[in-house]
């Protein structure tokens, strides 16, 4: 998405260690027309893949996730961080690691909610090492459910997910892929 990479380069920000600030865009703030055009881009994308559910994980996937749904006509569920006492046992818990916070997280989803025979896509903010995706993944398969695909609004592909993911042998897209970030400088693939 052009529009999308226009603004990662007008106001995204390297803070080192991988971490790219989008903090205007999407993790912080969220600008709700680029929102809903990366929701239509993600419904395009996968408008043919059978999907019945869409899955992320709190919360700065929550967003893209929700306008694809809307786009797509879907339920979207987000995996909790923290287990509220309404969410009763049993769950499936996934621990992954946090890039952004340092520590590990874990990845909550009651079982109500995603069901043997749906066609997940998993839909989130970031992929870069790949963990937390991998983490739903898991999530989806226990439950007896498949996956659709994958797509994230950013690839930093430096950070080896895509080839972390790879035993999951299914469609893993992004919106925006980065190939590296040297200082002020953010590189896209073509």
């Amino acid at each position: 998405m052009e529009e999308l990479k226009a603004r990662i380069l007008a106001e995204g920000k390297n803070l080192g260690r991988g971490i790219l600030k989008i903090d205007s865009i999407l993790n912080h703030q969220i600008d709700s027309a680029l929102m809903a055009a990366m929701g239509r881009e993600i419904a395009r994308r996968f408008k043919d893949a059978g999907v019945t559910r869409i899955l992320t994980a709190e919360v700065s996937g929550i967003a893209p996730a929700l306008v694809a749904g809307i786009e797509m006509g879907l339920p979207v569920v987000y995996a909790r961080k923290h287990k509220p006492i309404t969410m009763q046992e049993p769950v499936y818990v996934e621990t992954a690691p946090s890039h952004t916070k340092g520590d590990e997280v874990n990845l909550m989803v009651s079982p109500e909610f995603i069901h043997a025979g749906d066609r997940v896509l998993i839909v989130d903010d970031f992929l870069a090492t790949g963990k937390t995706i991998y983490a739903l993944a898991q999530i989806v398969l226990r439950a007896g459910a498949s996956l659709a695909g994958v797509i994230c609004v950013v690839e930093k592909t430096f950070e080896g997910g895509r080839s972390y993911l790879a035993e999951l042998d299914t469609r893993i897209e992004a919106l925006a892929t980065i190939v590296a970030m040297e200082g002020d400088t953010i590189t896209f693939a073509d």
